[in-house]
């Protein structure tokens, strides 16, 4: 086990914690883990790269280490009436498309690698936006005025990066095996 990957196991341990402070809509404690779980995020990434030591251990824990702290938070802000319900489904059912999409692949045989696309990073962006600016509501009042314009933008990049996320899945079942390597080599050049 090297340091970037113990520290996105912390940050995976860190969920139920959230998870805890955000039920008892102790929403400071609650931005606290989060921001502690963003900087790991960054830093893991950081010492994978120095240190050299990206896994496939890594590249499959990270971003179930994000998922799992953005989802946790979307769903339990929204039934807390914090965040709409509508913008929660929007973004648990674009990660349910991603998770099933793999499961095909994996089921029907075929080599891929994991690498997320720019419209993913972006939404990751706005997601993470989305529940600090909701978390630490009372400290920024002063751009109560933004709240409905996040909320869409965040709806609408998460519903382009589902569709992108589509149309790569459907050109990668159609494509015969030479092109399955072209699409796998033209996404990695997208991160």
């Amino acid at each position: 086990m090297n340091i970037p990957n113990l520290i996105t196991i912390i940050r995976i341990l860190l969920v139920p914690l959230l998870a805890i402070f955000l039920l008892e809509e102790k929403y400071n404690l609650a931005l606290l883990v989060f921001i502690i779980a963003g900087i790991s995020d960054g830093l893991d990434g950081f010492l994978a790269r120095l240190l050299k030591q990206k896994t496939r251990l890594g590249a499959i824990l990270d971003p179930i280490a994000d998922k799992a702290l953005l989802i946790t938070t979307f769903i339990i802000l929204a039934v807390l009436g914090v965040i709409p319900q509508w913008l929660t489904v929007l973004v648990v059912s674009r990660d349910l498309l991603i998770i099933i999409g793999f499961g095909i692949l994996v089921l029907t045989g075929r080599r891929f690698q994991i690498a997320p696309t720019y419209s993913s990073k972006l939404t990751t962006v706005f997601q993470l936006v989305t529940v600090i600016y909701f978390l630490g509501l009372e400290y920024l009042l002063w751009l109560l005025f933004l709240q409905d314009y996040l909320i869409i933008a965040t709806a609408l990049v998460t519903l382009v990066s589902s569709a992108h996320y589509l149309i790569l899945f459907f050109r990668f079942m159609g494509a015969d095996d030479g092109d399955k390597n072209a699409l796998i080599q033209s996404n990695n050049n997208q991160t």
